[in-house]
């Protein structure tokens, strides 16, 4: 076994291989960039090597840098973790030329399974089933869109290159290729460097199971499979294991196909071979496709292990290391459920924008397990995907699982930044995904009443103003008057919503708070307060932040008497940048008429690209901002006339 590991990544991937390194006895080499000086994974870590910028082309992504730093501290191999340089053959020739050991499969494995195409004609030939489609290489855009009428719309447009649902478009009317094929091209040249794509068949009502693979070089094992239907926009939100309604013939069919592509590669290390399921009549074995193999361990291996008990990244170490496979094919079992939700910073109602912020406060709950890579104080940064855990469950049964996981997401607090919790709570009481019927549709379908921004009640609205002011504090602060009770008044937002509470105090446990029409009586006994006599939840406060821990977090601001409130009248003049990011393109000039939803500019951040659209019609009056251009969190990128003026 390694006496010293080198984590060539970041947040809750290098958090997560530190931990079973050091239980095994195995000293830690972190990474970090400026923006991680002080991140949770260098706190992880034995010792620490700084390697350049927070952009991560300055930093994760140096793999000379990041070698030097593993020779630097005697560290005997390198861990990938996921994403960065963990499916790069060239990082693994180096590390190998240098003498170090890579902790995953070989240069030669990940060349072979890269680049989708040259991977569905390698599982063709190994007997793997795989989905209709063109993996050519002539890439002329009317010969792909010929290919596409060949295959039959709806078709998907893919990336030849990479994954995550980036450079995937899908097309369903043949008026649009055109148009997905310039958009898909431009996001896979700007997240893998290679515009290259593929055209497949849109399988209707499909699913997405995947099936956790485990080679040593020449055998391989499966791991059972994860489900991962549910998605948005090809992202995955909430993973399980097993697959709701498979069956027997299924798993084993799925499970031999998975071994055979693992085998036909000589891989080493954990794997996963990702399936495309028809779920429009149950789960069948002549039912599944092979769509691509990550070459690296996944996001959601968690729930693998927790239904195998299998410690998947202390199998990569021992492998890696030159031990056989801990466990042969028939010593494996399978044996209750597991959920995971990927809890992120991003503002659900606004489109699922990425968001940034400090985490003022960060909580979650002991009975699930929460893989994270921040902690309270930290700050979520534009630089890199806005995750800020996977929340885990496990359970004898799937019913069980999942009611663990309501529970579970009930009991995280965060404040600081916006986050997706509401939505996954929904979606974990969504009857159909309760009843197992899942499918990638499934959240497109039903996504506007999964994406509901919520409505404070004046409960909530109550306990936000007194603690704007301080009044749940112990000490006696509500002074002195003569018959009467002392009076407040405080001014709060919620949402861009403002309101105003008055607050009579009359002592220090029991205030009454008035909002509009409605009087909220508030008290406090046995240091417990109550509203309207229901026990208030938690909160937390920050400045002038006030998040109140129910419906998956409500934040509300108080609003400075002082300040004056800018007009609204430009709310439509003005194209602002939702976050901080780099402008991809602009597509606006000055003097342009524009319509209402015409595409303005695009903006990169976060690992995706957003496109900024017109408010209004009307006439351009300025361009502010030029394509390469890094902007702030609201900077005005492009300006229209005046409605009177246009």
């Amino acid at each position: 076994m390694f006496d010293k590991i080198l984590i060539a990544n970041r947040g809750e991937i290098a958090c997560r291989v530190a931990r079973t390194a050091r239980a095994m006895g195995v000293k830690v080499v972190a990474v970090y960039s400026d923006a991680d000086a002080s991140a949770a994974h260098v706190a992880a870590a034995d010792e620490a090597v700084h390697i350049g910028g927070s952009a991560p082309a300055e930093s994760y992504l140096k793999g000379d840098r990041i070698i030097e730093a593993a020779l630097q501290t005697g560290a005997q191999a390198i861990h990938p973790g996921y994403g960065f340089l963990s499916e790069n053959p060239d990082f693994v020739d180096a590390v190998e030329a240098a003498g170090l050991t890579f902790i995953g499969p070989s240069a030669d494995a990940i060349r072979k399974m890269g680049l989708k195409d040259a991977a569905k004609a390698l599982m063709e030939e190994a007997g793997v089933p795989v989905v209709p489609g063109y993996h050519g290489a002539n890439q002329d855009p009317e010969h792909l869109s010929g290919a596409a009428d060949t295959i039959g719309y709806p078709v998907l447009i893919k990336a030849v290159a990479g994954g995550g649902g980036k450079g995937m478009r899908l097309v369903e009317d043949p008026k649009d290729f055109m148009a997905a094929l310039d958009s898909a091209r431009s996001e896979a040249q700007t997240a893998f460097g290679n515009p290259d794509v593929l055209i497949e068949k849109y399988i209707q009502k499909p699913r997405h199971i995947e099936v956790q693979v485990f080679g040593d070089g020449q055998e391989a094992v499966h791991l059972y499979e994860r489900d991962c239907s549910l998605q948005r926009r090809h992202q995955k939100v909430i993973e399980e294991a097993p697959a709701p309604g498979m069956t027997e013939d299924m798993r084993a069919a799925m499970g031999q196909a998975a071994v055979r592509a693992a085998e036909a590669i000589n891989y080493k290390g954990a794997g996963t071979i990702e399936f495309i399921v028809d779920g429009s009549k149950g789960l069948r074995p002549d039912g599944f496709w092979f769509m691509e193999m990550n070459t690296r361990l996944q996001v959601e291996h968690p729930v693998t292990e927790a239904v195998t008990g299998v410690d998947l990244v202390e199998w990569q170490l021992r492998v890696a290391a030159g031990e056989a496979l801990p466990k042969g094919q028939d010593e494996l079992t399978l044996t209750g459920h597991s959920f995971e939700s990927r809890l992120y910073a991003e503002d659900v109602p606004k489109g699922f924008l990425p968001a940034t912020g400090t985490l003022a406060h960060l909580g979650f709950p002991t009975e699930a397990r929460a893989d994270s890579g921040v902690r309270t104080g930290d700050t979520i940064s534009p630089f890199y995907d806005p995750m800020i855990a996977k929340i885990i469950t496990f359970g004898p049964t799937r019913d069980i699982a999942l009611s663990r996981m309501k529970s579970a997401l009930a009991g995280c607090e965060v404040a600081g930044t916006v986050t997706n919790l509401r939505f996954l709570s929904a979606l974990c009481n969504h009857p159909g995904f309760a009843a197992g019927e899942v499918d990638t549709g499934l959240i497109g379908r039903d996504i506007d009443s999964l994406t509901g921004a919520p409505v404070p009640s004046v409960q909530h609205r109550a306990l936000a103003a007194l603690a704007a002011l301080g009044l749940l504090e112990g000490a006696d602060d509500t002074g002195f008057t003569l018959w009467e009770p002392l009076a407040h008044h405080v001014a709060l937002e919620f949402d861009g919503e403002p309101f105003d509470a008055d607050i009579r105090s009359h002592g220090p446990d029991h205030h009454s708070v008035t909002i509009g029409e409605d009087t909220v009586e508030a008290k406090r006994i046995a240091g417990r307060w109550s509203l309207d006599g229901i026990p208030a939840p938690g909160l937390s406060v920050a400045g002038d932040l006030i998040t109140v821990f129910a419906e998956a977090g409500l934040g509300f601001t108080r609003i400075d008497p002082l300040d004056v409130a800018a007009s609204g009248g430009a709310a439509g003049n003005v194209i602002e940048a939702p976050m901080p990011g780099l402008v991809k393109a602009v597509f606006a000039e000055a003097g342009q008429q524009v319509q209402e939803g015409d595409r303005l500019a695009i903006l990169e951040a976060m690992k995706m690209e957003h496109s900024l659209l017109a408010a209004r019609d009307g006439v351009v009056a300025e361009v502010l901002a030029e394509a390469g251009a890094q902007v702030e969190a609201g900077a005005a990128l492009i300006r229209l006339e005046e409605e009177e003026d246009a």
